[in-house]
């Protein structure tokens, strides 16, 4: 019996909307099956952890510190920001916790985006609660762009994609042309799966050294409290731009829908998903728990 064969019955059973899985370990793909076309798809909020990627690699460049003030980046906005946003820093926009707890999507592509970040009501003193905010991650390519001279797709291009041979990625920008970093990054599944590799191998892809073995460290075990969120796969913890997994030593990209793509350290694995289930895409991970890892060696 396959390794997949357990997973490819549950979720036609179940009808968990799966387009295809890819499974890497111990230095190569084990397996892989396609349900449908092998086209690029939207990786919706997955995309949220390439841009930490290049972050910590703006950080290694020496173009930013974790602990610098976002506004130290946007002296534009300093009349009209809330009280309280000049103490937001760079790792709170990375585990979401700017202190605020609203967000408007309704104006995302009407309004200057950084403006609504800036003017959005602080309702608490940020680092102290988790509230999952697109703004955040927005923000994060902003200040890339500021320091960099170059957005977070054109940043990225030499630094991350051509390095994990994703040739001509498309991510999309709001409308004045910034990426958006919080989604509409679109790659097929063995693509995304080597953001997860790189994750796994403590930032190195192929011999390359992408982004410092310690801020990858940071990623998955800097968390911040998410025990507000109401699936056992979202209460474990948010670290940078990434969710802890139920499993031990095991955490994800994650993305609308059910994009995922699975670290497990203690398999030396990655097991990446791209789906379209709109009733509860977490059962693709609970079926990845029951159904793969038993049939993985450690």
């Amino acid at each position: 019996m396959g390794l997949l064969t357990d997973f490819r019955i549950t979720a036609q059973e179940k009808n968990l909307g799966v387009y295809g899985v890819h499974v890497y370990q111990n230095g190569r793909t084990i397996a892989e099956h396609r349900f449908r076309s092998n086209d690029r798809e939207n990786l919706y909020s997955a995309s949220k952890t390439f841009a930490s990627v290049g972050i910590g690699i703006a950080e290694s460049e020496q173009l930013i510190k974790l602990t610098d003030s976002v506004m130290e980046y946007f002296p534009e906005y300093k009349a009209v920001a809330f009280p309280g946003s000049e103490k937001i820093t760079i790792i709170n926009l990375l585990q979401m916790s700017s202190g605020h707890l609203l967000q408007d999507l309704s104006k995302y592509n009407t309004h200057d985006r950084a403006e609504l970040f800036f003017t959005t009501k602080m309702e608490t003193a940020p680092g102290l609660t988790f509230f999952y905010e697109d703004l955040c991650t927005y923000m994060l390519g902003r200040i890339v762009e500021k320091v960099s001279g170059k957005s977070m797709l054109e940043y990225l291009k030499p630094r991350l994609f051509d390095k994990l041979d994703i040739i001509n990625p498309m991510w999309h920008t709001c409308q004045n042309g910034h990426t958006s970093c919080a989604g509409g990054l679109y790659l097929t599944t063995e693509e995304f799966s080597r953001i997860g590799i790189t994750l796994l191998q403590s930032g190195v892809y192929k011999d390359h050294q992408i982004v410092p073995a310690d801020y990858i460290k940071r990623m998955h075990t800097n968390w911040v409290d998410t025990t507000s969120k109401n699936d056992p796969e979202t209460k474990g913890g948010y670290g940078y731009q990434v969710w802890k997994c139920t499993p031990p030593n095991t955490y994800r990209a994650d993305g609308m829908y059910g994009q995922f793509c699975v670290v497990l350290k203690d398999y030396d694995a990655v097991v990446t998903i791209t789906a379209h289930n709109e009733i509860e895409p977490k059962d693709i991970l609970r079926s990845i728990w029951s159904d793969i890892l038993p049939n993985l060696s450690i």
